[in-house]
């Protein structure tokens, strides 16, 4: 087993990165939230605001922001959460079903189901 070095400027780079926060508010960002930028990159706004705005042009989950910025979904929610809170973002959670009546009807559920078994 190989050792790799230990990079011990990382945990010192992600608390600068969120000016020291640990969490943000959790029930507004989960992972499939759809994340749309409403503003352009301004000059001396932090890089990782900036990759945020620019990758989110199209409607980009909140998973994948992380994975293209190489961060803990930790962190980019907190990231987010200041680009929202300033208007730069706008968030769009996937469509839940608030009451039965915005469910598929049963029955056509289990056709759909005896459909897919008959392929």
């Amino acid at each position: 087993m190989t050792r790799r070095p230990v990079h011990s400027e990382d945990p010192d780079r992600l608390y600068t990165v969120t000016g020291g926060r640990s969490r943000a508010d959790d029930s507004a960002f989960d992972l499939v939230t759809l994340i749309v930028s409403e503003s352009e990159p301004s000059a001396g706004m932090q890089s990782e605001h900036v990759r945020i705005l620019t990758l989110c042009r199209r409607p980009t989950a909140v998973v994948e922001v992380a994975a293209e910025l190489g961060l803990p979904v930790g962190i980019v929610k907190i990231l987010l959460a200041d680009l929202h809170d300033t208007g730069r973002v706008s968030a769009r959670h996937p469509r839940a079903a608030h009451s039965r009546a915005d469910l598929p009807d049963p029955e056509l559920l289990k056709q759909v189901l005896v459909g897919l078994q008959n392929l």
